[in-house]
């Protein structure tokens, strides 16, 4: 983190401004973040294939996808709106408090009641009961969650402690991974491990909260705690909506083809989610700062340089899609490669659209426009797959390329609303 700091130094010598220091420390911290988050998964994600075979690795997939569905109804829209507040409000500790305990006592009554939900459906349908070790340890990952308040330490600005504690936890997952998990039948232990990870960060995040920003535990008032849970339901129907869409691609090849196909799905499909959320510290730090500052004209410079970067990108992992694929999970997975191009050619539309999203529009006063797109992309996708599912045709190709199709139209909803509100200004 040294590095970090020594490198915003010299931003703010050349530059002259202490903000654009800040600005390049959160983006610096949260890259180094994202860098842990996909860049040592995708180090085990081989291994992990090669090992367990495509069938075991496409269940503990299947487990994960459904168990982020407790994910995002625990984060109940917060990452966005509790980040917001924290933001405006982080010279007021006494706000600060009020803000975190709420969230904080909201979040754990919304995963305790889905606790009691996932156990009554995982052990009601035979799909899920007969591997019911493997739903109910992936369950931890939503304690881990819930522990870490993430949203908290964007919304301070502080950055660094997300990083390093995120690095340090998918350390510790990636070694782990290499040592316990040498055969088919160890493919219980990969959500164990990553539970454990989850929830050893967020503890020692509660313990930086307490110590670095003096922030004590208390029972909020009635009136602030529904305030904030009213605030959070429209960015909690967006996230929602944003789960169905990026998770039930998974979940229903799961339900209504096998396991193995799950595998080759996810192969590339984690290959995709890394490459998109290379620009997730990008928007992570243009959210509070745009909400905040108002400062348009250093968005539009973001976002070209952004999208120009996007578009070469996807460009080459277009045509080296097989050679990605065969040098990273070796032969038989060329369904995979195939996928693969579909989703690099689908990140040209997901890069913009992400940066217009809650970055732009929400930070200017428009989260609704945000939201809806959001909403009105996932009804748009969940309506194909029932269709797709009703009409027998649940293909891997076609599901990929609705997910496509989905994101052109979101893109497009949100072009749309930008010209519509005269933000581009």
């Amino acid at each position: 983190m040294s590095v970090v700091k020594k490198i915003a130094a010299i931003i703010e010598k050349v530059t002259g401004s202490p903000e654009l220091k800040r600005l390049a420390e959160n983006f610096l911290s949260l890259s180094l973040l994202q860098a842990a988050n996909y860049i040592l998964p995708l180090i085990t994600l081989p291994y992990l294939i090669r090992v367990l075979g495509a069938e075991k690795y496409g269940l503990v997939i299947f487990a994960q996808a459904f168990t982020h569905y407790f994910i995002i109804l625990t984060d109940y829209g917060f990452d966005l709106s509790a980040t917001r507040d924290i933001s405006i409000h982080r010279d007021d500790k006494a706000k600060v408090a009020d803000i975190f305990n709420s969230v904080l006592l909201i979040k754990f009554s919304i995963m305790s009641a889905g606790f009691i939900c996932f156990l009554i459906l995982v052990f009601s349908f035979q799909r899920f009961s007969e591997e019911w070790p493997v739903f109910l340890l992936s369950y931890g990952v939503v304690l881990g969650n819930f522990l870490f308040p993430l949203w908290f330490f964007q919304g301070m600005e502080r950055m660094k402690y997300i990083t390093v504690l995120n690095i340090l936890s998918k350390s510790v997952f990636t070694i782990a991974v290499f040592i316990f998990i040498q055969a088919p039948e160890d493919y219980v232990y990969v959500p164990l491990l990553s539970s454990i990870g989850y929830i050893i960060a967020g503890l020692w995040a509660q313990k930086i909260v307490i110590r670095e920003f003096s922030i004590r535990y208390f029972l909020p008032a009635k009136s602030v705690v529904f305030e904030k849970l009213k605030d959070s339901s429209q960015f909690f129907a967006s996230r929602l909506s944003l789960s169905i869409f990026n998770t039930s691609t998974a979940f229903v090849l799961g339900v209504f083809t096998t396991n193995e196909v799950v595998g080759y799905y996810s192969a590339a499909e984690r290959i995709y989610t890394a490459i998109r959320s290379a620009y997730t510290p990008l928007i992570s730090t243009l959210y509070p700062y745009v909400a905040k500052e108002k400062n348009i004209s250093l968005f539009k410079k973001a976002f070209r340089i952004a999208t120009v970067f996007n578009f070469c990108l996807a460009t080459m992992i277009f045509f080296l899609a097989f050679f990605i694929v065969r040098i990273m999970f070796g032969d038989g997975m060329e369904i995979s490669a195939y996928i693969l191009q579909i989703f690099a050619v689908t990140s040209i539309f997901v890069v913009p659209s992400a940066l217009l999203g809650y970055p732009f529009l929400a930070a200017l006063g428009h989260p609704g426009h945000a939201n809806n797109s959001i909403i009105l992309g996932s009804l748009f996708h969940l309506t194909g797959l029932v269709i797709l599912a009703a009409l027998g045709m649940i293909d891997i190709k076609l599901v990929v390329s609705l997910v496509m199709m989905t994101e052109i139209l979101i893109l497009s909803l949100r072009v749309w609303m930008v010209k519509k509100e005269n933000l581009w200004k």
